[in-house]
């Protein structure tokens, strides 16, 4: 197929703009999107300077054909350049141009092509979600650390009190609570923010790994040791270095460790020369360190000389009312990740987020969020799109919750309140109980009130509230 001939529909079929224009920089075609993007019809733009356009990306020289008419003809290519181009209504429209040159089989420049892609809809995007922070005070947090409630204000408090000294803290809580960011909370507002932060995570490595990840070692040391190798201890001084999983490390590393921090001095595995080192020691676990003293897979000397200043960050079902920005703030992050112009949750979605229990904390959330963003497709994540745990759990806190509602109600004293009751109540809304009821008793408040196992004027008041009517026989 001779492509040639096809070229016009090949164009037109193109979503962004494409214009042609000759060495002169006069306009030869122009695709179908590209008219609607301009607000010129190509007949309009026909023999006519692209200077029409009035693109702030070009540089226009204007004294001939060529490189001498533009930049473009002298770069012979620009690629993904951001621009404003003006439409014929006068409206400012951002764009991302790339062009490139055209020659003729003699190597002359006859002209140049430029693809045009309109990108105010993700400028309008990025500033409907800039007022969203504003209007929520959604910010990048403490150090990365998001969120407002008390006991984050709280953690906020402790981190800047002891981060401008060296005193060795451990940092406790769950899995994917954000040790680690609290670790570099601590590590950026002392007074080594501009020396190396390393962290190690010893339950990641094997015990002989782990010795020569900490201290370091020489060559032939052991099989393997090909050459001389720089500990972890050696590349954190003057710095931080933050023993993450502490208490996974082994017995006879322990040993080794608390005889380096009392000494302050490391011997790389194989060499018998000490190397004095000075290092901040930030740790954290999610094991509770004393049951692991008391079953003798902790040594308590070394528990004391780490355990200064401990601090733990809360589980994410602790803060309930910092999901919402946490949320959002993920939300920004995915939106830039993706492309996709995801303002938010709707009520339903989001309600379910905040019931849910979340066990793996921040990780698991951040992974849901993830996850929501490669099933949505229009500007809100709804139910559907999450993880069928989530939406299946927020059903079963719900149901949990209607249940209590019923079971408070009975130990006031309501009447003849049988199980089957119960069920008809827990599993159909406050309105469709009451019609149900309603219906069972033929419209007879009293009957009805009786079968429900609450007075007549509570039934009365629902039927007001619920704009029910009976219709009378």
């Amino acid at each position: 197929m001779d492509i040639g001939k096809h070229w016009r529909p090949i164009i037109d079929s193109a979503q962004d703009g494409i214009i042609i224009v000759d060495a002169r920089g006069n306009f030869i075609a122009a695709n179908h999107s590209a008219q609607l993007m301009t607000g010129y019809s190509e007949e309009d733009l026909k023999g006519r300077s692209c200077r029409l356009l009035n693109c702030t990306g070009c540089k226009i020289i204007g004294q001939g054909a060529g490189k001498e008419w533009c930049g473009l003809f002298s770069a012979g290519l620009i690629r993904d350049k951001k621009c404003v181009i003006t439409a014929a209504n006068n409206r400012t429209i951002p764009i991302v141009k790339t062009a490139t040159v055209l020659f003729d089989d003699k190597g002359k420049i006859v002209g140049a092509v430029e693809t045009l892609k309109d990108i105010s809809e993700n400028i309008g995007y990025k500033n409907e979600l800039a007022s969203i922070r504003r209007i929520y005070h959604i910010d990048d947090g403490f150090h990365g650390i998001v969120g407002r409630t008390p006991v984050m204000q709280n953690l906020y408090e402790h981190i800047e009190s002891v981060a401008s000294l060296d005193t060795p803290v451990m940092i406790l809580g769950e899995s994917g609570t954000g040790k680690e960011m609290v670790a570099k909370a601590l590590h950026e507002t002392g007074k080594r923010a501009d020396k190396p932060f390393i962290k190690v995570n010893c339950a990641a490595l094997s015990e002989s790994i782990l010795e020569s990840e900490l201290f370091g070692h020489v060559k032939g040391a052991y099989t393997g040791a090909d050459v001389d190798r720089v500990g972890r201890f050696e590349a954190a001084h003057t710095g931080t270095l933050f023993l993450d999983e502490i208490g996974d490390i082994p017995l006879s590393v322990q040993v080794k460790l608390l005889r380096v921090l009392e000494e302050r001095m490391i011997q790389r595995v194989g060499e018998n020369k000490s190397i004095p080192i000075d290092v901040r020691i930030i740790t954290a676990t999610n094991k509770n360190l004393e049951v692991l003293i008391e079953q003798e897979k902790f040594r308590q000397d070394l528990f004391f000389r780490i355990n200064v200043f401990p601090m733990t960050c809360p589980a994410l079902r602790l803060r309930r009312d910092d999901i919402t920005l946490i949320i959002q703030h993920f939300i920004s992050i995915h939106a830039e990740k993706t492309g996709k112009n995801i303002l938010g949750f709707t009520p339903e979605a989001m309600r379910a987020m905040v019931s849910y229990s979340w066990p793996g904390n921040i990780r698991e959330l951040r992974n849901a969020v993830e996850y929501a963003f490669v099933l949505a497709k229009g500007k809100s994540v709804r139910p559907e799109h999450l993880p069928e745990k989530l939406v299946n759990q927020g059903a079963l806190s719900s149901l949990t919750s209607q249940k209590a509602m019923v079971i408070e109600e009975h130990q006031r004293g309501a009447a003849n309140f049988s199980l089957q009751r119960t069920a008809l109540i827990v599993k159909q809304s406050a309105r469709d109980s009451l019609i149900y009821a309603l219906k069972q008793a033929d419209g007879n408040q009293t009957k009805a009130a009786k079968y429900l196992g609450v007075s007549r004027v509570t039934v009365w008041k629902r039927m007001k509230k619920y704009n029910i009517t009976v219709k009378s026989r």
